[in-house]
């Protein structure tokens, strides 16, 4: 099996390195300084990445993870005074840089392709805010989540409909209201992490597992597919149904033909692709 890597930042130096590979693009945040903190570069160049995965069809899954053993230690400290210094009147600048935050989410959870969050170290804030606007979410043991926000006077403002959406209401109160952090298996039953790896060795391994679960898939119809999802309760039940017959029709006619000869033939739809875990740690390289 090659290794088929495909580097999109200029340099290794790059606070997001984009590597892709085989079709899955990894986006690793690489700022071990600040673990990784979403700095306005850091969000700009995850939302680069997120635009490849929108208009890219050779793009079958976004992979986000954090070098250094730290996935992402949330919203930037350090410019939070600067931004108080600017005043709040007649635009107050500390909202309208919350709600650019805000639209990126929006971006990353409409994405068409499946969104794989891969969690060792912690997921703090908006770092745990990215993992759950992910649809797969994988972790170490002793990967740990929190909603810190309220420890600092301040709340999880742009991500908190994200976090709802994938634990609910009541669990979110939990962490938001109390700053709890959790790992293991609290986090999975809480349905923060959906599946566990003992070390990084093994979640590299779990990783290929679950992408070459993903491109086993016809690749438009996951993307139809994740879109049909997004729908529910966008619009009422009949009228969604009535939408879903007619892109049922469509995958019939294009992938389908080709997925149901494949099952009858024994064999793999043209579009199968297999992932290991060296494919996955070329991907993730950062200054080895």
């Amino acid at each position: 099996m090659t290794n088929a890597v495909n580097t999109e930042t200029a340099n290794d130096a790059s606070a997001v390195i984009v590597r892709e590979v085989r079709g899955a693009l990894f986006a690793t945040l690489n700022v071990p300084a600040t673990r990784n903190a979403l700095a306005p570069e850091v969000v700009a160049a995850l939302a680069h990445a997120v635009a490849r995965a929108e208009t890219d069809t050779a793009v079958r899954a976004l992979v986000l993870r954090g070098a250094g053993g730290f996935f992402c230690a949330g919203g930037n400290v350090g410019n939070f005074q600067a931004r108080l210094d600017t005043g709040a009147a007649p635009d107050d600048p500390v909202a309208s840089r919350n709600r650019e935050f805000g639209h990126f989410m929006q971006r990353l959870a409409a994405l068409p392709v499946p969104v794989v969050a891969v969690v060792e170290g912690a997921a703090m804030g908006g770092g745990m805010g990215l993992s759950c606007a992910a649809d797969i979410v994988l972790a170490t043991p002793d990967a740990r989540f929190a909603l810190s926000e309220t420890s600092l006077g301040i709340i999880a403002a742009q991500i908190a409909p994200f976090v709802v959406a994938r634990i609910g209401a009541a669990a979110t109160r939990r962490l938001g209201l109390s700053g709890e952090r959790v790992s293991g298996d609290t986090a999975v039953a809480l349905g923060l992490v959906d599946q566990l790896a003992g070390d990084g060795a093994a979640l590299d391994a779990l990783l290929a597992e679950w992408l070459t679960r993903i491109c086993r898939c016809g690749p438009q119809a996951n993307r139809t597919f994740k879109t049909l999802v997004a729908r529910t309760g966008q619009v009422g039940q009949g009228e969604q149904l009535d939408e879903a017959s007619h892109l049922f029709a469509q995958c019939m006619r294009s992938e389908g033909a080709e997925g149901i000869q494949a099952f009858r033939g024994k064999r793999d739809a043209d579009w199968v692709v297999r992932f290991d875990a060296a494919d996955v740690r070329a991907a993730q390289a950062t200054q080895d």
